[in-house]
């Protein structure tokens, strides 16, 4: 009755096989068509061009899928209507976030930016040096030589994000006692420092990279089990189904809408009554913080809390306090709250080093105790 092929497949069928499409009435259907780009062959991918000329104008029936209708490089998707001259995306039918969540299909995700309100840099310079203050990670990020990057390599976030992770894994495992964690890290030296994070924390994990032995028994054997956290480098966002994940702990150096919504994906399947949040936590960079917001604006019953949270010293080992879900909080969209009423100082320890080659600058970064969460609560 049919057959199903990878995109990748389609260059190697002999002409027997597309004469098919010219002797019957052939329905094709096209799961994650943003993969495949172009509506001419100048413009096209490898995959766009096969469409084009093996398919388009030749199926009788095509239905093409998508859950990010949309190509980080702004190419045309194979077989897609846009609107002239604004360029929307035409959608036949679409059936979002919202509509999974009153389905009961999809969690409701809850994101979480995490951002500190006074991050110290320290330029040293041969014999000189100088120190400024950020109120933000984004000043910081716009305003300094420090990149989004070298930030994700840093214990003073790995350290905090990973403990919100931790806290709420926690509490949503005393209603769901299989639900895990998926630590999305940038290569695999960082997944192994984030593990080592994990480790001293007491926490049971998985990693797993497109380096790991038998990295689909890894997947598949962590899926079936009840172990905490897997801590993956580009080996689970489109396409890995492992329901139990529940949080999400956003660590990689990608920055494209097209892979954050894909890993924000893989904590939404919903399995029973009782698992109806997702939660995301990251860092308060602007095109992260961006992507959040357009998640909520698909949801235009989203409320948003900006609350200021006080994040106890590293040292101490004391984890901080649960985020609360901010059901009760009605009516509220965006709004901030002022910064923490004490100040305990800034960190000395754990900073990172960034240069230091030759007579080039060096740079030093440390936080302070005081770390700002801002709640994107989806319903």
């Amino acid at each position: 009755m049919g057959a199903a092929y990878t995109y990748q497949a389609m260059e190697y069928r002999d002409e027997g096989f597309w004469q098919l499409l010219d002797d019957y009435r052939v329905l094709v259907v096209f799961d994650e068509i943003h993969h495949c780009a172009g509506h001419d062959p100048l413009l096209s991918n490898a995959w766009g061009q096969q469409i084009l000329h093996r398919i388009q104008d030749r199926a009788a029936f095509t239905l093409a899928l998508s859950g990010t209708p949309w190509r980080s490089d702004d190419k045309a998707i194979a077989l897609a209507r846009y609107s002239s001259p604004e360029g929307h995306l035409i959608c036949d039918y679409r059936y979002g976030l919202k509509d999974a969540i009153a389905d009961g299909v999809c969690r409701s995700p809850r994101i979480v930016l995490l951002d500190n309100q006074k991050v110290k840099l320290t330029e040293e310079l041969g014999a000189d040096s100088s120190v400024r203050l950020f109120p933000s990670i984004a000043k910081l990020l716009g305003e300094s030589p420090v990149t989004y990057e070298e930030l994700l390599r840093h214990d003073e976030v790995i350290n905090p994000i990973l403990d919100l992770g931790c806290s709420k894994l926690s509490e949503l495992r005393k209603i769901k006692p299989d639900s895990a964690g998926l630590v999305v890290a940038t290569d695999i030296e960082h997944a192994q420092q984030i593990a080592l994070a994990l480790e001293a924390m007491g926490e049971e994990y998985r990693i797993v990279t497109n380096k790991t032995p038998d990295a689909q028994q890894v997947i598949n054997g962590f899926r079936s089990s009840t172990c905490r956290w897997i801590v993956a480098v580009g080996m689970i966002s489109e396409g890995t189904d492992i329901p139990r994940l529940q949080v999400c702990c956003y660590l990689s150096r990608i920055r494209t809408e097209l892979h954050y919504r894909q890993v924000m994906g893989r904590v939404l399947r919903r399995t029973g009554e009782s698992d109806d949040q997702a939660w995301l936590f990251m860092l308060a960079e602007p095109t992260l913080q961006g992507f959040a917001e357009r998640i909520a604006d698909d949801l235009p019953d989203d409320l948003a809390v900006l609350s200021d949270v006080l994040m106890p010293s590293l040292a101490t080992g004391s984890r901080p306090e649960p985020i609360g879900d901010f059901d009760h909080i009605e009516g509220i969209h965006g709004a901030g709250l002022g910064d923490a009423e004490s100040d305990n100082g800034l960190q000395a320890a754990n900073v990172i080093s960034l240069g230091g080659f030759g007579a080039e600058p060096a740079y030093q970064v440390s936080f302070s105790q005081h770390y700002r969460q801002q709640l994107l609560a989806c319903f």
